[in-house]
């Protein structure tokens, strides 16, 4: 993320080891002058981005890589860490030297862990948490009810579930059979019969109001066209197709509906016999990082409200890749859209960008868009904002009404369940 900065990428390949040569030096107490390679729109989000968070170079450099179990935990946020306790909650408490600390609207807030949606709605109707940020822990049994209460927040998400194919194995080296497979899929029903919660099928890859950026579109469901490419490629009707073949997604319910929804398709409009792998999260990202699968269950949520943040990620030598596509044409036009200061020059090349990759090399299919989903009582938690990138400052938000002596005694003033998408 940070290869935008002069002799950053050089630096980190060990082509240079003078650390005096990156571009970014100390001008004084207060201020940092950073050197780019060229014009970065969304560097400013960058720097607000969690990974470029100030971190306490006295402590790491104590502790090493045991400097986050430091105790009292050095921070620079609105709160400190109070307390962690596994598998129930985080406790943080207001910073009485955080800059802003005058505007921090709570004293404490609980993190609560929670990985069952039926125990998080539990949980909120109970009054014991008032906010569910992540929509994978609301019940999808439960989305057509919930979403007629004054508690039900949906908005537009920077988010893009999609298939990746790991290019490197046969017969997925070829763009044909790629295109036929993603052709087959009827993003429609997927959606229609598993998400219920409003996404929308994607045309392309880039989410809608993704900055000022409008996507070209991409393959449709053309299940003939399918079969012809199929066919072209020297597998018609799946004769000869590799019977190994495995479909690598990790553990959830829609994860597992979708995996299966796409095994009947491929069988039944390609003839060709897909077997299902479902992984716990941190073997399922081994394997699509080691390249040890065939097609993957694959999902990106934006760093940063630019449409590089999803585009640059298959660039031959970013580690988010993972298909094993290498393309010089796509490395050079994000590099220029990138070099490039006039918005609509640099939007045309992400375009054109855009379009080999969904559209002429294929090394992913696009499903569907994510949309966010808050839940919290309006009348009773104010500071909360819809943002496609769904950030909350924690010390922005406040309980608009007292509670009584004995609430207080039993939980904090302000109880949070947050957990990221996988």
């Amino acid at each position: 993320m940070l290869f935008y900065v002069k002799n950053a990428e050089a630096i980190n390949s060990g082509k240079i080891n003078d650390l005096n040569q990156l571009g970014a030096t100390v001008v004084d107490r207060q201020t940092v002058r950073v050197e780019l390679i060229s014009p970065t729109p969304f560097f400013l989000e960058l720097c607000a981005f969690w990974t470029l968070a100030v971190v306490p170079k006295k402590t790491i450099e104590l502790n090493g890589d045991h400097w986050c179990l430091s105790k009292p935990l050095p921070v620079s946020g609105s709160h400190t860490l109070e307390f962690w306790h596994l598998r129930d909650r985080v406790r943080l408490r207001k910073n009485e030297n955080y800059w802003d600390a005058i505007n921090t609207k709570n004293i404490i807030v609980d993190f609560l862990s929670v990985e069952s949606p039926a125990t998080a709605i539990n949980l909120f109707e109970a009054g014991q948490a008032d906010v569910i940020w992540d929509k994978s822990l609301v019940p999808t049994e439960l989305l057509d009810a919930l979403s007629d209460r004054d508690s039900f927040h949906k908005f537009d998400f920077l988010g893009s579930y999609f298939v990746r194919f790991n290019t490197t194995k046969k017969p997925l080296n070829d763009p044909r059979v790629r295109k036929a497979m993603a052709m087959a899929i009827d993003k429609t029903r997927l959606v229609t019969k598993y998400t219920k919660g409003g996404e929308r099928p994607a045309q392309h890859f880039v989410p809608p109001g993704t900055g000022n950026y409008i996507s070209p579109s991409g393959p449709t469901h053309a299940p003939e066209l399918a079969k012809q490419l199929l066919s072209e490629a020297g597998y018609p009707e799946g004769q000869g197709f590799p019977t190994d073949f495995e479909y690598l997604f990790n553990s959830s319910e829609l994860n597992r509906n979708i995996a299966v929804e796409l095994q009947r398709m491929w069988k039944e409009t390609l003839g060709i016999q897909i077997k299902l792998r479902q992984a716990e999260n941190k073997v399922y990202l081994t394997a699509q990082s080691s390249l040890d699968y065939h097609i993957s269950r694959s999902s990106w949520i934006g760093d940063y409200n630019d449409p590089n943040t999803f585009l640059d990620m298959f660039m031959s030598q970013n580690g988010n890749n993972r298909t094993g596509w290498r393309n010089k044409q796509y490395d050079q036009t994000i590099r220029l859209a990138n070099a490039t200061t006039d918005p609509a020059s640099r939007n045309e090349l992400f375009q054109k960008a855009e379009r080999i990759l969904i559209n002429d090399e294929s090394p992913i299919f696009p499903l569907f868009f994510y949309v966010g989903i808050n839940i919290y009582h309006p009348d009773k938690i104010g500071g909360i904002h819809p943002n496609i990138l769904d950030i909350h400052p924690v010390n922005a938000i406040y309980a608009k009404k007292k509670r009584t002596h004995r609430e207080k005694v039993k939980k904090p003033v302000l109880a949070l369940h947050i957990c990221p998408y996988f």
